[in-house]
């Protein structure tokens, strides 16, 4: 499971103000802590500071690489600040996101093409918000198709085929996972990630469901997730579930994590 560290987001309450006083120490610490338990790409976004956001997210980036060694997932719908993003990171960043509305499509896609940036591919289209299975394959066909066409690399395409609230409709889990399981079927290589919290929004135990939610997109063949890799338990549950999917050859990782402690919750 490839996981993109959610933490350094400028719309967390308890994050923005250490965002806007440029506190190096906070910044550096959470940026660390994710590394440390298993965060593979760092989100960084400073969204909400309109006309002040390419330079607050220029420093996040240089404060999270002189603390760990891990990409980060630049989180920005702006070309111009994705573009000075681009100059200060060291490696090959992952751009959080492009989709197929047009407005985004077509100021994203001179930047992406022939990069080896790693793409996160929203199935978000100017129709709106797809809610069926069905829907959800005809804009990630035609997205990761035109991605492809500008040589971005299929293995660097993570499709997020967008999770819905539960609540809203009692189909939304399934169509969402029904989805994951076509993408893998059909692109070979490819990747796909959720903000998977999205699945509880507006109703009681969200870490609950948030959990058993993830243990069935693992079993559909999701590979990665942008998320919390402080939730301990989610991070087991991960462990557990990839190893009952298949996907950790002699049980290693799971026979790793338990001798780490990783299942004695506190």
């Amino acid at each position: 499971m490839n996981i993109v560290g959610e933490l350094i987001n400028a719309s967390r309450k308890k994050i923005r103000d250490d965002i806007k006083d440029k506190n190096y120490d906070v910044i550096a610490r959470v940026a660390k802590d994710q590394f440390e338990n298993g965060a593979d790409f760092i989100d960084v976004n400073a969204g909400i500071f309109v006309g002040h956001e390419a330079d607050y997210m220029k420093w996040l980036i240089q404060t999270v690489q002189e603390n760990v060694d891990a990409p980060c997932c630049i989180d920005t719908p702006d070309p111009q600040v994705l573009e000075e993003a681009i100059k200060v990171h060291k490696g090959t960043p992952m751009l959080n996101s492009i989709s197929l509305e047009k407005d985004r499509y077509d100021k994203m896609i001179p930047i992406l093409k022939g990069t080896d940036m790693k793409v996160i591919a929203l199935c978000m289209s100017d129709t709106g918000m797809p809610y069926t299975r069905e829907d959800r394959m005809k804009i990630a066909d035609q997205l990761i198709n035109n991605l492809v066409q500008n040589n971005v690399k299929l293995e660097n395409i993570y499709v997020d085929p967008l999770v819905q609230p539960i609540g809203s409709g009692d189909n939304l889990g399934m169509e969402f996972l029904n989805t994951v399981e076509e993408i893998h079927g059909k692109y070979e290589g490819i990747h796909t990630v959720c903000g998977l919290s999205n699945i509880s929004f507006g109703i009681p135990s969200r870490k609950f469901m948030n959990q058993s939610f993830m243990i069935m997109a693992i079993t559909k063949g999701l590979d990665s997730a942008i998320m919390n890799p402080m939730d301990q338990q989610m991070m087991a549950n991960i462990i557990a579930a990839e190893t009952l999917a298949g996907k950790d050859p002699f049980c290693e990782k799971y026979m790793n994590a338990y001798r780490e402690g990783m299942f004695e919750f506190k």
